[in-house]
């Protein structure tokens, strides 16, 4: 395995209610807690609390186990909140793990501490609020 650079354009954000929009396509997504504004018809995102990777995002999400985890850091009047990102499936662990080795999400367990894969660069573009635009992980 090579050093390698990708990019990732993040679409987003759904809101828990509307996560069916959520594409069925495979990719990297990432949960936060957010709160909705009604009345602007904006969300603002609070924490990023989980980062995960799937063949088909939108049924990742919605029947992910670890959901109750989840709702865990929602405090009352906010909600969870999802971006995601189109990766193939070829190259999903190494950005999730990348992902997840930098920002170090609290209900991620996995590549919190180790990073298993040769250099890796990052571009991020989109929806990338509490996210790192650029950056490069190293093997540990």
């Amino acid at each position: 395995m090579a050093e390698q650079t990708f990019s990732l354009t993040f679409d987003g954000y759904w809101r828990d209610q509307n996560s069916g929009g959520v594409p069925g396509e495979s990719g990297i997504y990432c949960v936060y807690e957010c709160k909705y504004d009604a009345q602007e018809k904006t969300v603002s995102l609070k924490t990023l609390i989980y980062i995960g990777e799937a063949d088909n995002v939108r049924d990742r999400i919605a029947g992910h186990e670890r959901r109750d985890d989840w709702l865990k850091h929602v405090r009352a009047g906010n909600e969870l909140c999802f971006s995601f990102a189109p990766v193939q499936s070829a190259h999903r662990d190494r950005c999730e793990a990348a992902l997840i080795f930098k920002h170090k999400p609290p209900e991620n367990t996995e590549y919190v501490d180790a990073f298993p894969f040769d250099k890796t660069g990052i571009n991020l573009s989109g929806e990338t609020a509490l996210l790192t635009s650029t950056f490069t992980v190293l093997r540990t």
